[in-house]
């Protein structure tokens, strides 16, 4: 490969990244959609919450499976496919809600909105990993893979914050069905525009030979289920966080501020995971992943003390300080760790425990609000960073000679795997 190959944004082309930037905003719209439309439509937050633990559980049991579609078959029909079926279930949800029609029908309807959701944030990783692999220059590909798992999630920390703000503004200046139809009309859009783009082609890579894919039990390592394990206490972190800030607020007389202020831990959150790129090499990634969860735990115990809300903003930005590498952090080693000719559905497994740990702790968080009030709400996230620290100590066991993040080939053997696979 000559030393004069593209960069990686010339290798996309410059509308890839906002495309796919804007793409996975319904995916992180979902579950808060969800909840504000059940809640003002059934007039039950018992019952919001279980839609949305449904809307999870879609994604957790249908996602991995079009993360496999998309490792046999190629990005663009699948992707084509679940925007279509995507848009339909949510414009289903926004008329059954207010519909005549029993609660189960309501939570068929959640389910298949879970189950249909685009997995635009895994299918763009394990293009860039693809693209990256069979374009950019040997001498290059490290610092254009840590750069490029940093932005991946600081684009995901982005758009978890941005969606539920999102969501609170058509809520409350439209109606509660504005949200589920908003993210209806950008999945239509984005998600066609995303597996439309010449990037997919690029990705497949077909001058690249073929390799017969990993057997799926590849996928059931140790190393590899300790970090979903890891990124699915992420997905607590962020479902608990918010619905537990947003009974905080409530206490303090502004619950509809509750998105603004859970913007505050995406400042430190982004900065930090877009910095990753600049660690040294020597700062291996089982050991970022402690350094920083346990910067996440060290924030999160200090939720129980935060009496106002400036304090809570300060507390939120120690916690965005931690949040943001892990996560860099963890999407890297499952990139690393990814079986041959199953990018996809690994990158789709790791996407699925982000939604699936959110809206199970957007329901328990929930129910002990209502319950017990905000302080016990507030301790949920304090068990979210803990399942992140210790799937991070499981981490260090399982993997106590841990390749280097600069790894120069490091992309380059699960790119060309995944190509040939059809992705």
């Amino acid at each position: 490969m000559s030393d004069h190959a593209p960069s990686l944004v010339r290798a996309t082309g410059p509308s890839y990244f906002p495309i796919a930037l804007v793409a996975r905003l319904p995916y992180a719209m979902m579950v808060v959609g969800v909840l504000t439309l059940v809640v003002a439509g059934r007039d039950s937050l018992a019952f919001g919450g279980l839609n949305s633990a449904l809307v999870g559980l879609g994604a957790a049991c249908v996602g991995p499976l079009l993360g496999a579609a998309a490792d046999r078959y190629g990005q663009r029909r699948v992707l084509l496919a679940s925007g279509v079926a995507s848009a339909s279930a949510l414009a289903l949800m926004a008329w059954v809600v207010y519909s005549p029609l029993p609660g189960v029908a309501v939570l068929a309807v959640a389910f298949l909105v879970g189950a249909s959701a685009p997995q635009i944030a895994p299918m763009s990783r394990s293009r860039l990993v693809q693209i990256i692999g069979s374009k950019i220059a040997p001498g290059r590909r490290s610092r254009t893979f840590d750069a490029t798992m940093a932005y991946e999630s600081a684009a995901d920390e982005i758009v978890f914050i941005v969606g539920p703000f999102v969501v609170g503004i058509l809520g409350t200046t439209l109606d509660p069905w504005a949200p589920v139809a908003g993210a209806a009309v950008l999945t239509l859009v984005f998600v066609s525009a995303f597996a439309l783009h010449p990037s997919a082609a690029l990705a497949a890579g077909h001058g690249e030979q073929a390799i017969v894919p990993a057997p799926v039990r590849e996928l059931t390592r140790p190393a590899l289920l300790a970090v979903v394990a890891g990124i699915f206490g992420v997905g607590l972190f962020f479902g608990s966080m918010l619905t537990s800030l947003t009974s905080f607020m409530a206490d303090h007389g502004s619950a509809a501020s509750a998105g603004l202020v859970y913007g505050v831990m995406g400042i430190g959150s982004a900065s930090l995971a877009l910095g990753v790129a600049l660690f040294p090499s020597s700062f291996s990634l089982r050991a970022r992943w402690l350094v920083f969860a346990l910067t996440m735990l060290a924030g999160a115990l200090l939720l129980p003390f935060a009496s106002s809300v400036l304090g809570m903003c300060l507390v939120l930005l120690v916690i965005g300080c931690g949040i943001g590498p892990t996560m860099v952090t963890q999407y890297s080693l499952g990139a690393v760790r990814s079986p041959i000719g199953r990018s996809a559905t690994v990158m789709t497994i790791l996407g699925s425990a982000v939604i699936v740990g959110q809206s199970t702790a957007s329901a328990v968080t929930g129910g002990l609000a209502d319950r017990f009030g905000t302080d016990a709400a507030l301790v949920v996230p304090i068990v979210a960073a803990a399942v992140v620290v210790l799937a991070g100590v499981a981490n260090w066991v399982l993997s106590p000679v841990e390749p280097s993040p600069a790894a120069d080939t490091a992309p380059a053997p699960r790119s060309v795997a995944t190509a040939a696979s059809g992705a």
